[in-house]
């Protein structure tokens, strides 16, 4: 390489976000899609980024089934630029920026194994097999059940329980994805959901109202967890239960800006812990789904509200208007 192109090389590599891309494009190949949300950029910058690397011959792409993704190209195994790099990659491991990436990273990859997404395996390929499919399925053995969706964000999951339930109240606190979520139910013609503006601290529902409440990614958003869980308790019917998704506690401190967690998940004791003290039964706590490298693991917790109007859940939550009101974020 002569003087010129080695310094227009060194001039490309001297951006971080060039740096950043390469480094998890030696991980696996992804699309601008994938990688936009890896990065946590614009997709536009992502791809000027891409273009950029590829006419220095950095990256490739491969364009399968209408999608094209990049993966880094294959200069050898002696290519002293990739030996410098994968050198750099290595020592940067504990920088902020690079840790957050792997985590999203892995993420996206979890992603995939759940879509059971063959990347063009066509050995991996079973036409129609989803996890959508299967959770659909398990749908038909309910009965059907009055429910709320607590932090319902844009509603994937409150359209989802929508396909078993009676009916489906859709809360959260942001105007703006309340409407997403409405649109999103009329455009499938969805019409046994009701969607209000509320957040977990004050449900905008009456007492004993409901079978079953949902939490999913909820409630590491609440400032405070057990009222929380209490206001869930109070629109539940004695015998109705409750049903928690969310992350095992982790060390990913960047969450807590980038996206309002207000709490690094929850331990499985933290989480028997809150459910025993709002006076539930027949609790249950496991892994819903973890992956190796993956530092979000999600647990699933679950109980059962007890008919005794006396508990303790009960004395906590039988007068929300006079409780102070938290912030929740969602």
């Amino acid at each position: 390489m002569d003087m010129q192109k080695a310094s227009a090389l060194f001039r490309l590599l001297g951006e971080s976000t060039r740096l950043r891309l390469l480094r998890v494009l030696s991980v696996d190949r992804f699309n601008v899609s994938e990688l936009t949300g890896i990065l946590g950029l614009a997709q536009s910058g992502v791809s000027r980024h891409l273009s950029l690397l590829k006419d220095a011959g950095l990256v490739v792409e491969d364009r399968e089934g209408g999608f094209v993704y990049y993966r880094r190209a294959d200069r050898g195994p002696a290519d002293p630029v990739w030996l410098a790099l994968d050198a750099q990659f290595s020592q940067s491991m504990t920088d902020r920026a690079v840790k957050a990436d792997e985590a999203r990273l892995q993420e996206v990859l979890r992603l995939r194994k759940e879509n059971f997404d063959a990347h063009g395996d066509q050995r991996q390929l079973v036409p129609g097999r989803s996890w959508a499919a299967w959770a659909r399925a398990l749908g038909h053995l309910l009965p059907e059940m009055d429910v709320v969706d607590v932090g319902c964000g844009e509603g994937y999951l409150t359209l989802e329980a929508a396909g078993f339930a009676r009916s489906v109240i859709g809360v959260d606190r942001s105007d703006e994805v309340l409407e997403r979520a409405r649109a999103l139910a009329a455009r499938r013609r969805i019409t046994n959901i009701q969607w209000r503006k509320g957040d977990l601290a004050r449900l905008p529902l009456p007492d004993a109202s409901v079978d079953l409440a949902l939490l999913s990614q909820a409630l590491h958003h609440s400032l405070d967890p057990e009222e929380a869980i209490g206001e869930a308790t109070r629109v539940l019917r004695p015998g109705g239960q409750i049903l928690i998704l969310d992350l095992r506690e982790h060390g990913e401190a960047w969450v807590r800006d980038r996206l309002g967690d207000a709490h690094l998940g929850f331990s499985e004791r933290t989480l028997t812990h809150l459910l025993e003290q709002a006076g539930y039964t027949h609790i249950r706590v496991s892994v819903g789904t973890r992956l190796a490298g993956d530092p979000f693991v999600v647990l699933v917790a679950s109980g059962v509200k007890a008919f005794d109007t006396d508990s303790p859940a009960r004395r906590r939550t039988s007068a929300p208007a006079q409780r102070p009101r938290a912030r929740a974020r969602h």
